[in-house]
C-alpha cells in the first residue's frame, strides 16, 4: 500500500467518524423529542479500501405507527362522547340522600324534583285551606318546568358546542394537509437527491398524527417515498394532493334540527344517511354526539314534558253540556290552548313551563291548584271544585296519583313505552348516568392504549441514550486508531522525505 493510499484511507475514515458522530449527536439532541425516530448511520468499505457513510437509516415501526394512530383516533372519538355526555350529566347531579317520603331534596334532575313536587301535593292535600301549602306546591312544579327546560338548553348547548367543535375540526385538517404536502413534497425531492429526509419524515409522521387525532386515517407509502392517506372509511385525504374536506356550521342547533355532515371532495362521510361512514377520531365522536346521545336524551325530555301536560289537564266537569275538549292545566306552553298530541311533542322539554293563571309570581291564584279552572278562569266548565269548599281534595288527590299512573311514551326515546311519570324520569336519569359511566370509562380506556401505543413505539423507534453514548464510545476508539495511525503514517513520510 503507497503513502498516498494510507493517506486516503485515513482521511475517508475521519469522514465516516465525521458523518456517524453528527448522526448520534442528533440523536442523543433529540432523546425527548415526541415523535423523534432514532437514526443510524451506515458505513461501508468504499473501493480504495476507505470507509464510507452512504445511507443513514431511519427506525421505523409501520406497525407500531399504525397502531398508535388508531389509538389516537379512538380515543379522540371516546373523549369528544364523553365531554358531551359529562356535560349533560352535570343537569342530573342528584346529591342527596332519600327521605322517608322518596323526596331528593338537593337534587335537580326532573326526576328528584318530580319527587320533591310530589311531596308538597300530599302537603296541600293535608291542608286544602293554607295559602302556603298551595304556594309550595306551585313552586315545586316551578322547579320541575324549570329543571326540564335546563336539561333541554344543556341538549341545545352541546348539540351546538359539538357543531362547532366538527367545525374546528375540519379546519384543521385542512390546515395539517396543506403542511404535508409541503412536507411531503420536500421528502421526494431529498430521496432523489440522496439527502438525509429522516427529520421530515419525523414531521411528516406527526402531522399524521395530528390528523388521526381529528378522524381515523391509514396510510401508504408510494416509490419514490411518498406518502398516500384514507379516511377509515376508505376516502381518499391525500394522494399528490390534498383533498378538499368541506363542512358547513349549522349555528344553533335546537331540537328537531339536523346538522350539516363533513364530506370529502363531495362524497359524505359522516351522518346515518352514508353507507359508509367515519369511524373514528374527533369528527366521528362529536357527529354521534351532536345526532345520536343527545337527540335521545332530548326525546326522553320531551315525552316527561308532553306526559306532564297530558296528566295535568283539565278536562269538562259541566253536567249541562259535557265534552268540552281537554285544556292545559298545572303544565303547559306560553300561548298554548289545546293539549298536543304526542307526535307533536318535539321541543316540548324547552318551553313547558306553569300556567300564569295559577303562579303567584305573575299574578295567578294558587287556589286554582286545589279547585281547578287554571286553563281558563273565566269557563268554570273546568272547574273542579264546584261547591268552593276550602276542604276540597279531590282535584288533589287526581294530580297525585296521576304521577305514579302508567301513561304511554315513544319507544323512540330508548326506554320503554309505558310507565309512569316518576318511573320514567327515574329511567331516564339512570340512562344519562349510565352513559355517562360507559363513555368516561371507554374515554379513560382508549386513551389507556393510546399511551400505553405511544410508549411501544418510542421503545421501538426512539431514542436510548446508553446504547447511543456506547456507539459515540466505539467511535471514539476508532478516531482514536485513525490519529495514531495518521500519527505513524506521518512519520513515514517525514523519513522518507528526509531521506531524499
Amino acid at each position: 500500500m503507497s503513502l498516498s493510499s494510507a493517506f486516503n484511507i485515513i482521511n475517508s475514515s475521519f469522514r465516516a467518524i465525521g458523518a456517524q458522530t453528527a448522526t448520534i449527536s442528533t440523536n442523543i439532541a433529540n432523546a425527548n423529542t415526541p415523535g423523534h425516530s432514532r437514526q443510524i448511520a451506515n458505513p461501508i468499505t468504499d473501493a480504495f479500501n476507505g470507509v464510507a457513510v452512504t445511507s443513514i437509516t431511519r427506525v421505523t415501526n409501520a406497525a407500531l405507527a399504525a397502531q398508535v394512530n388508531q389509538s389516537t383516533s379512538d380515543s379522540a372519538a371516546q373523549t369528544a362522547i364523553s365531554d358531551g355526555v359529562s356535560a349533560l350529566a352535570r343537569t342530573v347531579s342528584d346529591s342527596s340522600t332519600s327521605t322517608t317520603s322518596g323526596a331528593q331534596q338537593n337534587g335537580n334532575s326532573p326526576f328528584a324534583l318530580l319527587a320533591n313536587f310530589r311531596v308538597a301535593l300530599s302537603t296541600y292535600e293535608a291542608q286544602p285551606a293554607s295559602q302556603t301549602t298551595a304556594q309550595a306546591a306551585v313552586a315545586a312544579a316551578r322547579q320541575v318546568a324549570t329543571s326540564i327546560n335546563a336539561g333541554a338548553a344543556a341538549v341545545t348547548q352541546v348539540r351546538t358546542q359539538a357543531d362547532q367543535s366538527i367545525a374546528q375540526a375540519v379546519g384543521t385538517v385542512n390546515g395539517l394537509l396543506a403542511k404535508f404536502q409541503t412536507v411531503n413534497n420536500s421528502i421526494i425531492g431529498g430521496l432523489a437527491n440522496g439527502e438525509n429526509v429522516g427529520s421530515l419524515q419525523d414531521t411528516r409522521d406527526g402531522i399524521i398524527t395530528q390528523l388521526s387525532q381529528q378522524m381515523g386515517v391509514t396510510t401508504s407509502l408510494n416509490s419514490n417515498g411518498s406518502m398516500s392517506i384514507f379516511t377509515d372509511n376508505g376516502a381518499t385525504l391525500f394522494q399528490t394532493a390534498p383533498a378538499n374536506v368541506t363542512f358547513a356550521p349549522s349555528g344553533a342547533l335546537g331540537p328537531s334540527q339536523t346538522g350539516a355532515q363533513v364530506f370529502i371532495n363531495g362524497q359524505q362521510i359522516t351522518g346515518a344517511t352514508t353507507n359508509t361512514p367515519l369511524q373514528s377520531g374527533a369528527i366521528a365522536g362529536l357527529v354521534q354526539l351532536r345526532d345520536t346521545v343527545a337527540p335521545q336524551y332530548q326525546a326522553q325530555l320531551d315525552q316527561i314534558a308532553g306526559n306532564l301536560i297530558t296528566a295535568f289537564q283539565e278536562t269538562d266537569q259541566s253536567l249541562t253540556n259535557p265534552g268540552l275538549p281537554p285544556r292545559p292545566g298545572l303544565f303547559t306552553t306560553p300561548g298554548a290552548t289545546s293539549v298536543p298530541p304526542q307526535p307533536t311533542w318535539s321541543g316540548l322539554a324547552n318551553t313547558i313551563t306553569i300556567n300564569p293563571t295559577v303562579d303567584p309570581a305573575q299574578g295567578g291564584n294558587s287556589s286554582l291548584l286545589r279547585d281547578g279552572g287554571i286553563s281558563d278562569t273565566a269557563n268554570q266548565d273546568y272547574t273542579y271544585n264546584t261547591s268552593g269548599e276550602a276542604g276540597y281534595t279531590g282535584r288533589l288527590s287526581q294530580m297525585i296519583a296521576s304521577l305514579t299512573t302508567p301513561m304511554s311514551f315513544s319507544t323512540g326515546a330508548g326506554l320503554g313505552s309505558s310507565a309512569s311519570i316518576t318511573d320514567y324520569a327515574n329511567a331516564s336519569v339512570s340512562w344519562l348516568q349510565g352513559q355517562y359511566q360507559t363513555t368516561s370509562g371507554s374515554a379513560a380506556y382508549q386513551s389507556s392504549l393510546q399511551a400505553q401505543a405511544t410508549a411501544a413505539l418510542g421503545n421501538a423507534t426512539g431514542v436510548n441514550l446508553d446504547t447511543e453514548l456506547t456507539n459515540m464510545l466505539t467511535i471514539e476508539s476508532s478516531y482514536t486508531a485513525s490519529a495514531k495511525l495518521l500519527t505513524t503514517v506521518s512519520g513515514m513520510l517525514k523519513t522518507l522525505v528526509n531521506a531524499v
